[in-house]
């Protein structure tokens, strides 16, 4: 294996399988993307760790579960993204093992304190915003702790310039660049020569024409990033990734409806169906992988760590369970090396181990369905979370006031899915394997137990 590649992690924002020019047939256009998919490594069952954001990104960072690095739901204004000021990043690790570290774009893993900003999370380098989501023409943008505001540039303009710029700078050592977009997120605000296609075909709504205009940008950086490493021959021993946070955002009526393609997979971005955390995964590195290939093995956003760590010959941390595993045999075509095993759960405020959860067990998959009443955010959270990102200023600590009252209703019956023969989820099994529904609860309810004495056991 070469020594030392550099890592360049490209991570989408609700995009989903349906959202690549390949898979959607020419809906939307990503010619890069897809010629990384077709002349890359393409992992076809490659998980997120969680339907939503932060959690996912927290998993990502640091090859655990997200509940026990303690981030349980996106409102940074509450607090509930922060990444445990106990765990280790990526990053670090990647630092102390003499790599340059730079996050470029979104992190989502601890706002209002400077303890968990980036460049205390093992980032030397931070351009971007800590929060959820950003204006894309009305920007605010935190360079390693400096802020600055919108100069006219696009946001995901701004973010390949300040990446390419980093691999020029860093291109005689090897480097760690998480580069973050946060397109096609909310607000749907796109270059209004890349809508305009979208909207004159009349296929789409305004709001999927946006969308598909925003990853179009998102595709052309992309573009720039690997002609970067072209100019300053690193192209070969750097590993590119490309995947996304979790599946798209769907919702909205009329023109501002965002449903759209997506291969057929059940459920979107918010729920722990396959639409919500089944995602793309291409990877390129020519020094270290063959290229032209698919590999269907299970392989989830936990294992990203310890393989990373191994491709840099790193140290893996100490004193925190890992539950990911490096995956670089899989990735190289040994089959049969990954977990049999994964899990999922999330919900709004409190995590509750019986709404919104799935297990897989090999080709079987069981889900917990969502309780609407658990899925909720306050109208005084929304409120709050739309005002800290349009004047920051503003704020400076999380809200400390009680989090909602709600009622939990009885729960929906378990639903059980045979991935192999149904990936779209549409026909329930459990009615007819009651036995492998209880062993199976039994193992999710089990794995919420442990996540979450470790999320109770974070200092406060």
């Amino acid at each position: 294996m070469p020594s030392r590649p550099n890592i360049i992690l490209i991570l989408a924002d609700d995009m989903g399988y349906g959202d690549f020019g390949c898979f959607n047939y020419g809906a939307s256009r990503t010619p890069t993307l897809d010629h990384l998919i077709n002349d890359g490594v393409s992992l076809t069952q490659h998980y997120s760790a969680s339907p939503v954001c932060a959690p996912a990104r927290a998993s990502l960072m640091t090859g655990r579960y997200p509940h026990r690095t303690g981030v349980i739901d996106t409102l940074e204004t509450r607090g509930l993204d922060r990444l445990a000021l106990r765990e280790l990043t990526v990053a670090e690790l990647l630092k102390r093992a003499g790599y340059a570290t730079a996050l470029v774009g979104k992190w989502h893993n601890g706002a209002y304190d400077s303890r968990y900003h980036p460049n205390r999370r093992g980032f030397d380098e931070f351009a971007g915003f800590s929060g959820g989501w950003q204006p894309y023409y009305q920007w605010n943008l935190d360079r390693n702790g400096s802020f600055s505001r919108a100069d006219g540039r696009y946001l995901t303009d701004v973010f390949t310039d300040e990446a390419t710029d980093f691999i020029r700078r860093h291109r005689g050592n090897p480097f760690f660049l998480h580069l973050a977009y946060n397109a096609p997120h909310f607000p749907f605000e796109a270059i209004e020569a890349d809508a305009a296609p979208y909207k004159a075909s009349g296929n789409f709504t305004t709001a999927v024409s946006q969308i598909y205009a925003m990853i179009e940008c998102m595709d052309r950086g992309i573009t720039r990033v690997l002609d970067a490493l072209d100019r300053n021959g690193l192209a070969d021993n750097t590993l590119v990734m490309f995947s996304s946070d979790n599946g798209p955002q769907f919702g909205g009526k009329a023109e501002m409806c965002t449903d759209r393609f997506n291969c057929g997979f059940a459920g979107s971005k918010l729920l722990v169906y396959e639409g919500g955390i089944r995602l793309p995964m291409v990877m390129r590195w020519p020094a270290g992988l063959d290229g032209r290939r698919q590999i269907h093995d299970m392989i989830h956003f936990t294992d990203w760590l310890p393989t990373l760590l191994s491709v840099a010959g790193a140290e893996p941390p100490r004193g925190l369970k890992l539950d990911g595993i490096d995956v670089m045999p899989t990735l190289q075509g040994e089959r049969g090396k990954v977990p049999t095993e994964r899990f999922w759960q999330w919900n709004r405020y409190t995590p509750d181990g019986e709404c919104n959860a799935a297990m897989r067990d090999g080709r079987w998959k069981l889900v917990r369905p969502a309780i609407r009443e658990l899925m909720q955010v306050s109208n005084e959270d929304l409120a709050m979370d739309i005002q800290s990102k349009y004047n920051p200023e503003n704020f400076h600590d999380i809200a400390r006031t009680p989090m909602p009252d709600r009622i939990k209703p009885t729960p929906p019956p378990p639903q059980l899915f045979d991935i192999v023969n149904d990936p779209f989820e549409r026909i329930d099994l459990a009615a007819r394997e009651p036995a492998r529904v209880s062993k199976m609860t039994t193992a999710l309810a089990s794995w919420f137990d442990d996540v979450e004495h470790d999320r109770r056991s974070i200092p406060a």
